[in-house]
């Protein structure tokens, strides 16, 4: 059976991208390219969104098909996977389009394995840490990277397991948090999935030190950290042993908890050793008044873009509510709570 590739563009393609594109559309039997004007149903495809960014970091063509898309509904890309090729002379902007173009492909149905996009940017030197492993001219580093996101996307497949393992990291308080309220809720339509729930308790974890890249694996390789602590102790084998992690996070100033961003940054010596293609993650995030968008970007980034976790479709659940116990007057949450477990369920569970 032929393996087609739906090609998407935005933006006048520079040379450049136009190499990246080819370079990953070569290894499909069928390309197809679509533009606003022509878009096909893009539901049960593969997909390669191929951006080019102005100077200014905007896209306003790629920005259009997106809004197309998002008109026809939220199932729009349901089925569907995708990866994405972005330049900029700049080297600014790459990073924070992508999220943004992920974030929202997502809530439409698409999902994203681990690291999905190569970023061009600027002179290419965002490549001078893979130039350490690939050891050729940042050009041919570009063009390597592309090859292999095309040989993964190719074989990506969502692994399903007849009894997954779920782990769940908060640092809330359990008798004034929304948040934990929610999950309740999810965690009630779970079954017969029972997660492990980490409480990451203030002053437990302390943030990265930054170790150098040496240093780093040389912990990594025996799953462990500078630090040690509970992160070496709880964190790092329960991930380990999960198939799916689902991140609790309240919005404090419109960005993750300090507790939970100091145990994402911590995850570098683990992944030093272990990459993390094979395990999904999901987030609930809660808001006072609005902005858990903000939120979900920064774990899209931190966790798929960045660590390689598999991004399933509609992977956050996100409400709004501000004084303790608001979480259970906001209408139809009951509903939202239980159609998030299911997907989960569907996303995860053979």
């Amino acid at each position: 059976m032929s393996e087609s590739l739906y090609v998407i563009s935005g933006g006048k393609p520079s040379s450049l991208l136009k190499e990246m594109t080819v370079s990953v559309s070569k290894y499909f039997e069928e390309v197809v390219e679509a533009g606003r004007e022509s878009l096909p149903d893009l539901s049960n495809k593969k997909i390669l969104f191929s951006v080019q960014l102005n100077q200014a970091g905007f896209c306003p063509e790629m920005d259009a098909v997106l809004f197309s898309l998002w008109d026809k509904g939220h199932k729009s890309l349901a089925g569907s996977s995708a990866i994405v090729l972005i330049h900029c002379d700049s080297e600014l902007f790459t990073k924070t389009y992508c999220q943004n173009l992920i974030y929202h492909a997502n809530m439409m149905g698409c999902s994203f394995m681990g690291r999905p996009f190569v970023e061009a940017a600027g002179n290419l030197y965002n490549l001078a840490v893979a130039q350490k492993t690939i050891k050729k001219p940042l050009m041919d580093v570009c063009f390597a990277l592309c090859e292999n996101l095309a040989k993964r996307f190719k074989s990506y497949s969502p692994r399903l397991i007849e009894n997954p393992r779920i782990c769940v990291l908060h640092s809330s308080n359990f008798e004034t948090s929304n948040t934990l309220m929610l999950w309740n809720m999810v965690a009630e339509y779970l079954m017969p999935c029972i997660p492990k729930v980490l409480h990451i308790e203030n002053g437990t974890v302390k943030d990265c030190i930054g170790c150098s890249y040496i240093t780093c694996k040389h912990y990594g390789e025996s799953q462990s950290c500078f630090y040690g602590g509970v992160m070496v102790e709880e964190v790092y084998p329960s991930i380990l042993e999960a198939d799916a992690l689902i991140f609790l996070c309240p919005n404090y100033n419109d960005a993750l908890s300090a507790n939970i961003s100091a145990v994402i940054n911590r995850l570098t010596a683990l992944f030093r050793k272990t990459k993390f293609y094979n395990k999904s993650v999901f987030g609930i995030i809660v808001s006072g008044n609005s902005g858990s968008d903000a939120l979900g970007k920064q774990l899209i980034s931190a966790l798929n873009m960045n660590k390689t976790f598999r991004l399933p479709p509609y992977f956050s659940l996100c409400a709004n509510a501000n004084d303790p116990g608001a979480i259970l007057k906001v209408p139809g949450i009951e509903e939202c709570a239980k159609a998030f477990a299911e997907n989960i369920k569907k996303e995860i569970k053979k």
